[in-house]
Parts: structure tokens; C-alpha cells; sequence
């Protein structure tokens, strides 16, 4: 029984991480049903590991030519190229606000009364909803070649609401785009340039919150490569979703989560 609660927590981080839905949220709702005696905190590290390296699989082709071309731009001056450089510089540029107040937040612990708080996952849920309906028929004429300082901007501090308990960064991130003008798919991609480096910080910071012993380490393993493949399947799936721009799904969803947490957790 003990294992199969690893496999659905790691399931269910799976399944949410890159979807607007809120995967802290989701852990909070599933940690109340089941009342399992896990360590959630660093199930949440390590199954968050998992999606990090599915995102990253799944965008390695981009990730390795924005790298190969950054240092070649420096090196040999190519304008056919230069947009890749520009595009390194605003993925810097867009993770500095939530950089900075992730800091902020984590020094003077300013979730710490309500971060475990139920009823506040139903709220941020609401309010994701009235997000996404906001944006659900928006489509901007902004690609990569684009993508400049007002629009990381935006979409930086649209990933602030990330960190509140229960909002979803992807979500945040993709209104955020949608709102300064991208195409769906532009900021889509932005989002996860974006989600990539901040995740790599994160997890630095939480290696020492680590605790796993022995006899569970391979309950950990699995829920880990559970969230993994979980996440690179439904990522290629939202993509398609928000091309489409069907994010009115996930706002019904959200919507429909927060009320009946509100009403019945």
C-alpha cells in the first residue's frame, strides 16, 4: 500500500507540473485524502526532479542550439544567429523577478502560516481559472524573434504568482505571454525556457531539506521515474492544447477543483 502511494504521488506530479493546474496544489489535495504518513516535502524535491529532466529531454533540440549559439554569437559576431543570443539574454531576464522574490519568500518565510493550508489551494485554483478564462481566445503575432525586455518582463512577474501556494507557474507564465502578445505557441515555449533554470535553482536550495532513508529509497526511485515519463507525455499533449487555445478546459477544471475544495476540505 505504501508503495503504491509513492507511485500515485509521483503520478499526480506527473500529471500536473507543466499543465495549468498547480502540482503543489494537487500534492496538498492528496495529501489530505490519503493521509499517508510520507514525507511530502521530499517527495515533492525528488518527483519534481523527475519532470525537470522530462522537460528537459523534451526541449533538448532548442536547449542545445540556444547554448551552441549563445557562444557562438560571442565568438564569431553572426547576425543569422543573433536572435538565439537575444533569446539566451530575455530567458535571464524573465527569471530575475521571481528569482528575486522566491529569495525574498524563502528568507522571511512569508507562506509559512498558510502554505499547508487547504483552503488557500482552493482559492488560488479559483483564481488561476479566472486566469485562464481571461486569456482563453487570445493569440498574439509575437514569435521568438519577438520576444524582447517589455515581453520578459511581463511574463517574469506573471511567474511571481507561481509562487503562491496553489497557483500554477506554468499557467502564470503562459497568461502572462498571451497577455504581452506572444503566439500560444511562443509562449508556451518561453514558459519552459523559463521553468528549466528556475527549477536547477530551486532544487540547489532544497538539497539540504532532503531526507530519504533506505528501506524507501527505491519507493522514491520509482515515483521519481513515474513523474518523469508522466511529465514528457502530458507536456507534448498541452502543447497541442494551447496551439489550439482550448486553455478554457483547464479554467472549467480549476474552477471546479477549488469549489469543491473549498466546500468539502
Amino acid at each position: 500500500m505504501l508503495a503504491i502511494q509513492y507511485l500515485v504521488l509521483g503520478l499526480i506530479q506527473g500529471l500536473t507540473e507543466t499543465i495549468p493546474v498547480s502540482s503543489s496544489g494537487h500534492l496538498m489535495i492528496f495529501k489530505r485524502l490519503m493521509d499517508a504518513n510520507i514525507d511530502y516535502n521530499t517527495i515533492a524535491i525528488m518527483t519534481n526532479f523527475g519532470s525537470l529532466v522530462a522537460i528537459i529531454i523534451l526541449f533538448r533540440k532548442d536547449i542545445f542550439r540556444l547554448i551552441k549559439n549563445f557562444f557562438k554569437y560571442i565568438k564569431t559576431k553572426d547576425s543569422s544567429i543573433k536572435s538565439d543570443f537575444n533569446y539566451c539574454w530575455m530567458i535571464v531576464l524573465g527569471c530575475i523577478p521571481a528569482g528575486l522574490m522566491g529569495l525574498v519568500v524563502s528568507k522571511l518565510d512569508l507562506f509559512e502560516k498558510i502554505e499547508n493550508n487547504i483552503k488557500v489551494v482552493g482559492i488560488s485554483l479559483i483564481v488561476t481559472a479566472i486566469l485562464l478564462f481571461i486569456v482563453r481566445n487570445f493569440n498574439g503575432k509575437k514569435d521568438d524573434s519577438k520576444l524582447g525586455i517589455k515581453e520578459a518582463l511581463v511574463v517574469g512577474c506573471f511567474q511571481i504568482l507561481g509562487l503562491f501556494p496553489g497557483i500554477s507557474r506554468s499557467g502564470s507564465t503562459i497568461v502572462g505571454g498571451m497577455t504581452a502578445g506572444l503566439k500560444r505557441d511562443t509562449a508556451f515555449k518561453y514558459s519552459f525556457m523559463l521553468y528549466i533554470p528556475l527549477s536547477l535553482a530551486a532544487m540547489v536550495l532544497e538539497l539540504t531539506d532532503i531526507s530519504i532513508s533506505k528501506e524507501l529509497i527505491l519507493f522514491y526511485i520509482a515515483a521519481t521515474i513515474v513523474a518523469g515519463i508522466a511529465t514528457f507525455l502530458v507536456t507534448k499533449w498541452f502543447r497541442r492544447i494551447v496551439v489550439k487555445g482550448k486553455l478554457i478546459y483547464f479554467s472549467i477544471y480549476c474552477l471546479l477543483v477549488g469549489l469543491l475544495v473549498l466546500l468539502f476540505l
